[in-house]
């Protein structure tokens, strides 16, 4: 039982890091969009700027998807069930552990990237030439966190955690 509680522990944090920076994506897409519906009804010729305020906050959930492919690679899954490496319980913590930071930051930010490019898409409606100086470089600042938590994640996997043969 104990000698697959790394396994256990290392599929948690791959699922962690997936879903919450997945769920944090769909939360921000969803806040920009209905400001960006909103503005379209009204002035269509503006939908150009406007997607790229609303795809914004996408890029968390590809964060954590990566993050999560990254563990299935140093888990060895591809090459079947027979082939997995062997997890200690302590490996399995330090990774469910490295998927953390792009788990919270990467679920964080999106929403946050949201809020901030629906404030961006309005202000587009009004005034249309500040849409990229203001609107997606105020938005694309909130990503740098996102960034940062997806590096810690991913080098962490990467150079830190010894698994396999």
């Amino acid at each position: 039982m104990l000698e697959s509680m790394g396994l256990v522990f290392a599929l948690t944090g791959m699922a962690i890091a997936v879903f919450l920076s997945g769920i944090g994506s769909s939360i921000g897409l969803g806040i920009a969009s209905k400001s960006a519906t909103a503005v379209l009804s009204e002035k269509p010729e503006r939908y150009g700027i406007l997607m790229l305020l609303v795809v914004l906050p996408s890029t968390q959930g590809i964060y954590g998807f990566v993050v999560g492919l990254f563990v299935m690679i140093k888990l060895n899954i591809f090459q079947g069930f027979d082939a997995m490496y062997a997890v200690t319980w302590a490996q399995g913590l330090q990774i469910l552990a490295a998927c953390l930071p792009v788990a919270v930051a990467g679920m964080i930010s999106a929403i946050h990237q949201g809020k901030t490019g629906a404030a961006g898409i309005m202000m587009a409606a009004k005034r249309p030439e500040l849409a990229f100086k203001a609107g997606v470089v105020f938005a694309a600042m909130v990503e740098l966190y996102a960034i940062l938590g997806f590096l810690i994640s991913l080098l962490t996997l990467m150079l830190g955690i010894k698994v396999g043969a």
